[in-house]
């Protein structure tokens, strides 16, 4: 829970940044909501939320990879003016979305979203 937790904070502070919201920034406010209440619908939100997350990730990569295929030169990250190697970045994404599939897929999630409160 402290993941979304700091995720939400994250998000809402992404949102403030850009002057507006929009779903994958915002859609981890109810999934936070939804887990701290154990609400029934907690799980399905989570799940859609991961699937989001997931498309997203899926289309940056195919970006990434037509784009290698047209300028490998150009294909670069920079944050701040500190270059991130790729490599990094996907495995950030591939550690970060395999550790949400395996807590929205794991028995004892679905036994606490189960409890009465």
């Amino acid at each position: 829970m402290v993941f979304y937790v700091l995720l939400s904070i994250l998000a809402l502070l992404r949102s403030y940044s850009i002057q507006g919201i929009d779903l994958f920034t915002i859609g981890v406010i109810p999934v936070l909501f939804g887990l701290i209440k154990r609400s029934h619908w907690a799980g399905v939100v989570f799940k859609i939320y991961l699937g989001i997350q997931t498309l997203a990730a899926l289309a940056l990569t195919t970006t990434a990879v037509i784009a290698y295929q047209i300028t490998p030169e150009d294909v670069k990250v920079e944050f701040n003016g500190i270059n991130i190697p790729i490599p990094a970045i996907a495995l950030s994404i591939f550690i970060i979305l395999g550790f949400q599939y395996w807590v929205a897929l794991s028995k004892k999630t679905k036994e606490y979203l189960q409890q009465a409160c």
